[in-house]
């Protein structure tokens, strides 16, 4: 998905925390924006995910303005992600249900993600029971089981174990070459937006730096 900010401006009363002239992001890119606290990197997040109206400015997603059908096309992993109090295999699923699959479908892409992010153990598992790196696992596969054209992940892998980011970042990245979906990280980690990356921007006050 090709997104185009055009005169964005973002205020919290006398303060402008978003001031963007114009930016494009190419489709099909793993794109990261990496700043300092307060710099507005989670507020654009916001604004692209459709979850922020309050703005100047304009943003298109493939030449078009948000609507139902793009919103439905996207999805954003928060830091601290809020999963259903039921099974893992259920949060997973739930995507996929409201968008009325059949059952069997649902099986097979539910089965393959869980594969693919090493917790088919967990399945039947009460997902409020799961530790922070099992948490974030569940959470970025409830956001991949549905082919999303565009993927918004706020510091996905803050505070986990070291082998959960390499699978979080293995997966990011496998779901990107094999769908060639457009991925926006924000990270405080230049580390590893340089691992993840085909670009990456610098924000500070509400700018795009570099």
């Amino acid at each position: 998905m090709e997104i185009q900010l055009n005169a964005i401006k973002k205020a919290y009363g006398e303060r402008l925390v978003l001031d963007i002239d114009h930016y494009g992001i190419e489709k099909g890119q793993i794109m990261g924006i990496v700043g300092p606290n307060g710099a507005g990197k989670t507020t654009l997040l916001r604004i692209l995910a459709g979850l922020d109206h309050d703005y100047e400015g304009h943003v298109t997603y493939d030449g078009q303005e948000l609507n139902r059908a793009i919103q439905k096309k996207m999805t954003l992993v928060f830091q601290k992600p809020y999963l259903f109090h039921r099974s893992v295999y259920e949060n997973i699923a739930y995507p996929l249900k409201i968008r009325k699959t059949p059952k069997e479908k649902i099986k097979v892409k539910v089965e393959e993600i869980l594969n693919n992010l090493e917790i088919t153990s967990l399945k039947q598992q009460n997902a409020r029971s799961l530790s922070g790196g099992e948490s974030q696992k569940v959470s970025l596969a409830r956001a991949l089981v549905f082919e999303p054209r565009l993927l918004l992940l706020d510091e996905p892998t803050s505070n986990i174990d070291p082998l959960s980011l390499e699978i979080l970042e293995r997966e990011i990245i496998r779901y990107n070459r094999k769908s060639c979906a457009s991925v926006i990280i924000v990270t405080h980690s230049m580390e590893q937006a340089e691992r993840l990356c085909d670009k990456i921007i610098y924000m500070n006050n509400g700018k795009v730096i570099k």
